[in-house]
């Protein structure tokens, strides 16, 4: 019998001890994640990643002592290279704008259900594994990885405008990104297998946020078509 996944250790901060045992709860329901420690304030946090060292820190922002995203660059100051998923009710621009800048690999506001937060951890885990077993031998190698540890802003929870699901944008760029060369939003309807309409709503958010290129095709007669590329 084949051995499974690795373990992946987690770290859990929140300043509610009720909030933290109920995400604890979940983190050990998903498969291979184990939960390696509780912490409730930012200096504890970062005590705990040095004496644990887990893979990856669930990061509540609105802790009792330091903000959030400010435990970010004291632990990567220590040397610590674990991964940060903020999990948090901010849900300012600016806020989700400071996650990405710092490298959190995704952002879940709450409150949320089990099912998001598992599909969250799956995709984590999923890109992990591939990154752990990467070989760089050329520059669309290089690429490659970078789009696999990058946290998609337009994806970020909180990011979204309102009507906007993270399900269909999650989609729509999983879509945009297989795709060899450009994409109209017919073409991605029909591969995602969503509604033109929606596709190309989910398209020019994209490309708003600076997450995508467009490029206009000029055919014979009438308007230019507009075509879509992921921007790596």
């Amino acid at each position: 019998m084949s051995p499974g996944p690795a373990a992946i250790d987690v770290l859990v901060v929140d300043d509610d001890f009720m909030v933290a045992r109920v995400h604890r709860t979940f983190v050990e329901r998903i498969e291979p994640f184990r939960v390696v420690g509780v912490a409730s304030t930012g200096e504890q946090a970062i005590a705990a990643v040095d004496e644990l060292r887990p893979d990856l820190v669930l990061l509540d922002l609105y802790l009792p002592d330091v903000f959030g995203l400010d435990v970010i660059p004291r632990l990567r100051t220590a040397g610590h290279d674990c991964d940060v998923m903020v999990i948090s009710a901010a849900r300012e621009a600016d806020t989700v704008r400071g996650a990405v800048r710092h490298g959190v690999v995704d952002y879940l506001l709450k409150p949320f259900e089990f099912e998001e937060l598992r599909s969250r951890l799956q995709r984590y885990a999923a890109q992990r594994g591939r990154l752990l077993t990467a070989v760089v031998q050329s520059q669309a190698d290089v690429d490659r990885v970078l789009a696999g540890v990058s946290a998609p802003a337009a994806s970020a929870a909180g990011a979204l405008p309102k009507g906007m699901s993270v399900e269909t944008a999650d989609l729509v760029e999983r879509t945009l990104r297989a795709a060899d060369g450009t994409l109209s939003a017919t073409e991605c309807a029909t591969l995602a297998g969503i509604s033109r309409v929606s596709a190309r709503r989910y398209l020019e958010y994209f490309h708003a946020t600076g997450a995508a290129d467009v490029s206009l095709r000029y055919g014979v007669a009438g308007r230019p078509e507009r075509r879509y590329t992921w921007r790596v």
